[in-house]
């Protein structure tokens, strides 16, 4: 993409799609952000949607297919459900608006492989948001690396106990998707750490709410073994729900010459000769962090942390997971 900002309002005129949580933190992004400023914003529900608008000074719009057409637009900012990501970007790109877009950019990864193809073919940004590669557990952890020396084994667990489950999108699996899709990031630190992998074995197992008429799960519990091709095995536990008791966000990774422990806030570098903590940047601000990294390419030119390739080779790899869950055997992932 090139010569973009000759073309771009100044400020930036942002349309938002979605109300919730990453939804509000990219409007107070936004209000902080002197180089562009929330217009327009659509949602689930108006009333919702009206409610939102007020708080952040930006007009409410009945439904996301206007919000995409309006001429004043230069960025859609889509931050909804996982289930209407892919066809909210296609709109929105045919509209000839640059796009930001919460992972995974879409649940289908041949529908995704289009969307960077349309992307390109109309010369605008498609940015899939990974504000995990941002985190100060992330990033200290790619700088300890080499003390460890070769990795051999890794594994990252994210555990969260919620009694009552909420009757949240995020429990509904039409709407969320396959766990390691709606959770890519678990897939793509791994990615980004260690490269391609070779092969996926993956299991899962949900509890619903006993009723017909309710899809949404109690539990999920999913779990996948990674291959690759360097060698190194890692394993990737996402989990939430009822049958969940304590909770965990742990990463490892174990090499010849140490380890390094991640646990909750706290890091930490193991070695032969003792241990010794990891200090580790705050979590807070990396939605305003990639907001403003995208205002600088779009303004700028700068280059941005993470391509929408990269995002579909994770996307690809979680496919293979679910594949995997599926006929209950290993997937070599091409």
């Amino acid at each position: 993409m090139t010569g973009t900002a000759n073309f771009l309002s100044r400020p930036l005129q942002v349309g938002l799609v979605g109300t919730g949580y990453a939804a509000k933190l990219r409007s107070q992004a936004l209000q902080a952000e002197p180089r562009a400023v929330l217009a327009a914003v659509a949602g689930h529900t108006l009333e919702v949607v009206q409610a939102f608008s007020q708080t952040y000074d930006a007009k409410p719009i009945a439904s996301w297919q206007e919000l995409v057409q309006r001429s004043s637009l230069d960025l859609i900012i889509i931050a909804t459900v996982n289930r209407d990501h892919g066809a909210i970007v296609r709109a929105a790109l045919k509209a000839g608006k640059h796009v930001i877009v919460e992972y995974p950019l879409a649940l289908d990864v041949a529908e995704a492989a289009d969307l960077i193809a349309l992307s390109n073919a109309q010369n605008k940004l498609l940015h899939v948001e990974h504000i995990e590669l941002l985190g100060g557990m992330h990033q200290a952890l790619k700088a300890s690396l080499p003390a460890i020396g070769t990795p051999f084994y890794a594994r990252y667990a994210t555990i969260k106990p919620e009694r009552p489950a909420p009757q949240r999108w995020t429990y509904h699996p039409e709407l969320f998707g396959f766990p390691l899709m709606g959770a890519l990031s678990r897939l793509h630190r791994f990615i980004d750490l260690f490269g391609a992998v070779a092969t996926v074995n993956c299991q899962m197992q949900l509890s619903d709410r006993h009723a017909s008429t309710d899809p949404h799960h109690t539990t999920c519990y999913c779990t996948a073994q990674l291959r690759f091709q360097s060698g190194l095995l890692a394993e990737v536990v996402y989990a939430k729900g009822e049958a969940m008791w304590r909770p965990e966000r742990k990463m490892e990774v174990h090499g010849e010459k140490g380890a390094l422990i991640f646990d909750g806030d706290q890091g930490l570098l193991v070695q032969a000769e003792g241990e010794e903590p990891i200090a580790l940047a705050t979590r807070q601000g990396l939605f305003a962090k990639d907001t403003a990294m995208v205002l600088d390419y779009l303004i700028d030119g700068t280059p941005l942390y993470v391509t929408p390739e990269t995002s579909l080779y994770t996307l690809k790899v979680a496919e293979a997971a679910r594949r995997s869950t599926e006929i209950e055997q290993t997937i070599v992932v091409e």
